[in-house]
């Protein structure tokens, strides 16, 4: 099954994202056998860096570090969904500047509610910076549920508990693209909180 069949926008309103960078997965994808959603902050401004786009695409190799140096034995983003991770965007549109309006993130978190409700066995959220966080609380606040991350600077919250409909969310930083490379504190930040998810997943890596 393809998530981008079911996940589409039509009207592209927002005003500081590149639509001609939309992007929603079209890969064929057991939807039963993902344990962990990845969710990061943006489409790459090229479709070439997306997650999906080959081993050169700037997204999956510094995905494919990350998950390296949490120790798992991926090569590969396909070894990567083999252990059961499933990786998108909280907004679907690359960037036009540095930030995002929110606007911009409530919109596109109606599309990821419903790629999110395409996957029934889901144990981890992984936020991977403050967009995606930002979008999941925007999904919970709409459907009158708890807030799921709480306020505050991530490196002061994220060894905290937290659920998203009965699944544990990590809140933690952007892994995807350039920024992945600016600090190594965050770095090794991301590898710990995406081993407590290959662990909380009970992943086999």
């Amino acid at each position: 099954m393809k998530t981008a069949d079911f996940v589409k926008c039509r009207d592209f309103p927002c005003l500081d994202v590149r639509k001609e960078s939309y992007h929603v997965p079209r890969l064929e994808i057991d939807l039963a056998r993902v344990s962990i959603l990845l969710i990061s902050e943006a489409a790459p401004e090229k479709p070439c860096d997306y997650y999906y786009a080959g081993p050169e695409a700037l997204f999956a190799q510094t995905t494919l570090l990350a998950f390296q140096e949490a120790g798992a034995k991926v090569n590969s983003i396909q070894d990567i969904l083999d252990l059961g991770v499933y990786l998108t965007t909280a907004v679907k549109c690359g960037k036009t500047g540095y930030g995002l309006a929110t606007p911009t993130i409530e919109h596109c978190s109606h599309l990821l509610e419903r790629e999110l409700a395409l996957f029934p066995n889901v144990r981890v959220y992984l936020l991977m910076g403050d967009v995606a966080i930002k979008a999941v609380n925007t999904i919970a606040k709409r459907n009158h549920e708890p807030r799921v991350i709480p306020a505050g600077s991530t490196y002061k919250i994220r060894g905290g508990e937290f659920t998203f409909r009965g699944a544990r969310a990590l809140p933690s930083y952007v892994q995807a693209g350039p920024a992945f490379f600016v600090e190594k504190s965050k770095r090794k930040m991301i590898a710990e909180d995406i081993g407590k998810a290959l662990m909380s997943a009970d992943s086999k890596f």
